[in-house]
């Protein structure tokens, strides 16, 4: 047993105890939960991931069981599909449900993730320059969450299917992002462009995961063209994500409510793919350990992880919250 398998346990035990809406088939978005709660889709791709998680993590049957409950709450939740207005939603689902295929071998998962890629490709247009939309209504804002994943995505399909138009996508994707919203010199992923409408970058947006999600699309593409200076290029990624945006005990900074609370778990999720691939992962390691270790001592006695990892919240925890510190448990069980 790994040093976190207890607490990973205790926290999947309270993600489905405390948000799991059995007559709702459905995840709720808070705990305790709201009398009125708006739809969040993006959150519920990331369930499906961390329930995932657990299922690797020790093959229990009551994953699969509690994962097959969410997809099909989810689908039906949406209105009996997995298309949606935003971009970069369907690409968290597509992300998992590539997962589920790979974990799961079941190809119905595999098709559905290709049905919605197909749907993804209708954000590349030519406003910035290129570049994948971030919402269907909203063309002309471009933004490292609606391209990275894609990216990730567009390779990950390569990998599995062989198809090189897939390659070609990815290759794209990742080039537009790091050309138009990286930092050339540390490497510091902004997180978009032109949602105002003057074609501004937001650099004052300083996100966890647009960090997490270039990183990991970096690794992807060095996966198959084995070029060091991608390997070395998500390090750096990584690396700079460290430097600006953690406390000096290492720890991450709450970034705040609602979406804001998954964007750490997200950076952590890629973090843990790049030092598999590290000759020398031991300082990425160690970040993983500190925050894993901070968000152990900040979970409460009923399994739950508020958003300050430095202390146990008090009162409403939200789903996104949760879900980001199972989700750096669950990579520092990976790890151990």
């Amino acid at each position: 047993m790994g040093k976190w398998k207890k607490s990973c346990e205790k926290a999947q035990e309270a993600l489905w105890k405390k948000f799991w809406n059995d007559a709702e088939g459905i995840m709720e978005n808070h705990a305790p939960v709201r009398k009125e709660e708006n739809w969040i889709y993006w959150w519920h791709a990331h369930v499906l991931d961390v329930l995932l998680d657990g299922l690797a993590r020790n093959g229990e049957e009551k994953y699969k069981e509690r994962f097959c409950a969410e997809y099909e709450g989810t689908w039906k939740k949406n209105g009996n599909t997995f298309l949606h207005n935003w971009y970069d939603d369907m690409e968290w689902m597509t992300l998992a449900l590539i997962r589920a295929f790979d974990i799961t071998g079941e190809r119905s998962y595999m098709e559905q993730a290709e049905k919605i890629w197909e749907d993804i490709k209708t954000a590349w247009n030519d406003f910035c320059g290129g570049g994948m939309a971030w919402r269907k209504d909203q063309l002309d804002y471009k933004n490292t969450p609606a391209n990275a994943p894609a990216a990730i995505i567009a390779f990950r399909l390569y990998e599995r299917n062989g198809k090189e138009e897939d390659l070609q996508w990815g290759k794209r994707i990742f080039d537009w992002n790091k050309d138009n919203l990286m930092d050339k010199e540390t490497c510091f992923v902004w997180d978009g462009m032109n949602r105002e409408g003057d074609g501004k970058i937001d650099k004052d947006w300083k996100f966890t995961y647009c960090q997490g999600v270039m990183m990991g699309a970096a690794l992807e593409y060095y996966r198959i063209t084995e070029d060091k200076k991608l390997l070395e290029l998500a390090e750096k990624i990584a690396v700079e994500a460290v430097e600006e945006l953690t406390g000096e005990d290492g720890i991450f900074n709450y970034e705040g409510k609602d979406d804001c609370g998954l964007f750490r778990g997200i950076y952590f999720r890629y973090l843990y793919e790049l030092v598999t691939e590290l000759s020398e992962p031991e300082k990425l390691k160690e970040v993983i350990r500190i925050n894993a270790d901070a968000v152990e001592k900040a979970m409460r006695e009923d399994g739950l992880i508020g958003g300050e990892w430095r202390e146990k919240e008090v009162g409403e925890i939200d789903l996104a919250q949760h879900l980001s510190g199972i989700m750096v448990l669950e990579m520092a069980e990976k790890i151990s």
